[in-house]
């Protein structure tokens, strides 16, 4: 069974665990900490196991900004992204909601437009040579895909 909630202190190691396998280093160790204990991370598990989560704060212009979602490798494809990003738009403090992707990752690209993201926009220069793609959804949207 899935389920998506708020991470406590107790998922940490877990989640930590998943970034690691994923960006090869435990360097947001305390940013995903920090997260925990502001509210700001979701997690999704499986049978009690986590396979991936999702940070969030909103400090961008006053709105929400997913800032990131991290599944583990073994459990891409099989719907932990949507079902975080299903959830959050359910609690999501405002009405508006960004997040962002680079150029090249095409698989992420899918999952927002899946869930009825819009591109917003692009920013330059924080990945050279893989510009970052903004996308946004109105929580109150509700996706309509022959739109």
């Amino acid at each position: 069974m899935r389920e998506v909630k708020y991470a406590q202190l107790s998922d940490l190691q877990p989640i930590v665990a998943i970034d690691q396998q994923v960006i090869g280093h435990p360097n947001r160790r305390e940013e995903i900490q920090r997260a925990i204990r502001e509210q700001g991370c979701l997690v999704v598990k499986r049978e009690g196991k986590a396979t991936g989560f999702l940070l969030f704060n909103t400090q961008f212009f006053e709105n929400t900004f997913v800032s990131l979602i991290i599944i583990a490798p073994e459990e891409r494809r099989k719907g932990y992204a949507s079902s975080l990003l299903t959830y959050f738009e359910k609690i999501s403090p405002t009405e508006k909601i960004f997040s962002s992707t680079n150029q090249s990752n095409i698989e992420m690209q899918k999952v927002f437009k899946k869930n009825g993201y819009t591109p917003s926009g692009m920013i330059e220069n924080l990945d050279l040579g893989d510009p970052e793609l903004i996308y946004f959804k109105n929580k109150e949207d509700k996706y309509n895909p022959d739109k």
